[in-house]
């Protein structure tokens, strides 16, 4: 069995830094049926990357494990059932490998459950990876660490804003802290809906990044109720969609943001779960609530082609070579990158 470079996390912890390692004699996969193995160009991170680290509650995550739900590269070696036409090509990862359960109504076409690469099993940092083709997008000549950085965000906040919150143009968006991959993806989606867009963050210079990139308005968030501000900024209608990934800390505040028929969509709860809500002003304003998490391939294949027309771009914060993978994972712990970080493994 032929060995690779891959970027480890040797055992499960909080802080998740001190226990990157970078490995030079991690066993290479081997594509099984349907599968491909792919030499990897370009990976990313996203937040799922530190929960990995830290644990999750019902995953029996076995270390050491490889993170990475974000991956672009060529196909180097296919199992059987793939067609060899594959060989060569340069596609990007759908890390959602969906799990389809027969007691659950298919009319509901996000109702299925995931295997996620990155997590259940191994990921994308490192020098190859395997996936099932059917979760391969062939996307040519795209510059691999800009197809990295653009994958797993912008198909998660297209789920949560288009398919699952029904986006609009014109509407008003609420987006809670910007600086993140998936709140810069959305930002990105609401301007390219022709929506005013509201940001929050616990940084002024990322408001301020955030401005840059055609954000309408900006609110600090000091850990107090920011609906006022966000109402203030509306004449106080109210948002029609809040896009959360923060969580506890955010949930009320967005609830109490939104105007009446209002969307508060969440894929993430990055400062914890066990939200406190306000159960009267969600039945009395109509308001919904709706879960999302990452997306299909007929998702993935609608956002990419927005991205392939010069429509959407990825903010990239900074690029590592794998040797500086740790301190990778050290930005990505303390919170203050601005966009995705990506490993160049060419």
């Amino acid at each position: 069995m032929s060995s690779m470079r891959a970027i480890t996390i040797a055992s499960q912890g909080s802080p998740v830094t001190p226990n990157v390692r970078i490995r030079e004699d991690f066993a290479a996969p081997i594509a099984g049926e349907g599968e491909a193995v792919v030499r990897t160009e370009a990976s990313a991170f996203n937040h799922l990357d530190l929960w990995v680290g830290r644990g999750l509650p019902g995953i029996d995550i076995q270390y050491p494990a490889i993170g990475g739900s974000d991956g672009c590269g060529i196909v180097e070696s296919v199992g059987a059932g793939v067609d060899a036409s594959w060989m060569g090509t340069r596609v990007l990862l759908n890390a959602a490998v969906p799990k389809i359960d027969p007691q659950l109504p298919s009319t509901r076409p996000t109702a299925y459950d995931i295997t996620m690469i990155g997590e259940h099993v191994h990921g994308c940092h490192a020098a190859r990876f395997k996936a099932p083709v059917a979760n391969l997008l062939p996307v040519g000549d795209a510059d691999p660490v800009q197809a990295a950085a653009f994958g797993l965000t912008f198909l998660t906040a297209w789920r949560m804003m288009v398919t699952q919150a029904e986006l609009r143009e014109g509407q008003i968006v609420l987006i809670t802290g910007i600086g993140g991959g998936v709140a810069l993806a959305a930002l990105a989606l609401a301007r390219h809906f022709g929506c005013t867009t509201i940001v929050t963050s616990r940084h002024q210079s990322k408001l301020d990044r955030a401005a840059e990139l055609g954000a309408h308005h900006g609110v600090l968030d000091t850990g107090v109720d920011f609906s006022k501000a966000v109402r203030a900024l509306t004449n106080r209608r109210g948002v029609d969609l809040a896009v959360d990934s923060v969580g506890k800390t955010a949930h009320l505040s967005c609830i109490k943001s939104l105007a009446r028929g209002g969307t508060y969509a969440t894929c993430g709860a990055t400062t914890g779960g066990d939200a406190v809500t306000d159960l009267t002003r969600i039945f009395w304003n109509q308001l919904r609530i709706v879960g999302s998490t990452m997306g299909d391939m007929r998702e993935f294949r609608e956002v990419f082609a927005l991205y392939s027309a010069g429509y959407l771009h990825p903010v990239v914060d900074r690029v590592f070579t794998p040797q500086e993978a740790v301190a990778a994972y050290t930005r990505l712990e303390s919170g203050e990158q601005f966009g995705k970080l990506v490993i160049d493994w060419r």
